[in-house]
């Protein structure tokens, strides 16, 4: 399931998060890029090993734990170190697909991706996220603050910047539920009951799709 989630960041964290990365150090992005990734990424990246890198990790982590869509959505289980990416006029990451498996160990399997977004589109040209899909391409530039989460099997690239920077974070996540599919059952499955509850509050049908999801949830996780 690909679903943007609007205001993962605030307005407030947004101005902290910006603050850190202006004076952090950038490095070439093609270092922490597989080998064939190597040949079409052209972007930069924050140095993931100083106190402005941990920082600006904290500032992201504490958005997504207070997002409940973002954790319905994606049913975390583990979720790999941000990348803070930075493009320039001319830069841009082609045509490529996510490592299945990451990880010095490579102990990490990669069911799902997600962009955050960190600056306003109208201060930059270009830079759209875009996706291949059997219909076609989607792209997608968000406001700043808001996410975009899909499954690791999609092809996607990023569009040259003409104009201004895109600045984005970038991660990883390994679901407690492998499937894609059946990761959109339950949230569909969990978005029905909770507007059921809403409406009408705890009655019968609440109860038997909460059994449900319950009961999906316990089949399909591997914790």
């Amino acid at each position: 399931m690909l679903i943007t989630i609007p205001d993962i960041l605030s307005k407030t964290d947004l101005f902290k998060l910006n603050t850190l990365l202006e004076q952090g150090q950038f490095k070439d992005g093609k270092l922490t890029a597989g080998w064939h990734a190597k040949l079409v990424k052209n972007n930069q990246q924050l140095s993931g090993n100083d106190k402005v890198a941990r920082q600006a990790i904290a500032i992201l982590n504490n958005g997504l734990q207070k997002n409940a869509i973002f954790s319905r959505v994606t049913l975390p289980r583990k979720m790999r170190p941000p990348l803070f990416s930075r493009y320039e006029p001319g830069m841009e990451y082609g045509n490529h697909i996510d490592d299945a498996v990451m990880g010095a160990d490579r102990g990490f399997r990669t069911d799902i991706s997600f962009t955050v977004f960190l600056n306003d589109p109208e201060s930059y040209d270009g830079g759209e996220l875009v996706m291949n899909s059997s219909v076609g391409e989607q792209k997608f530039k968000l406001q700043a603050g808001s996410a975009i989460v899909y499954p690791s099997t999609t092809l996607h690239r990023v569009a040259p910047v003409t104009r201004g920077v895109r600045q984005v974070t970038v991660s990883w996540l390994q679901s407690l539920v492998r499937s894609a599919e059946h990761r959109e059952i339950l949230f569909d499955i969990d978005t029905t009951r909770r507007a059921i509850f809403e409406r009408d509050g705890k009655t019968k049908e609440f109860d038997l799709l909460s059994k449900s999801h319950a009961n999906l949830l316990r089949l399909w996780a591997e914790p």
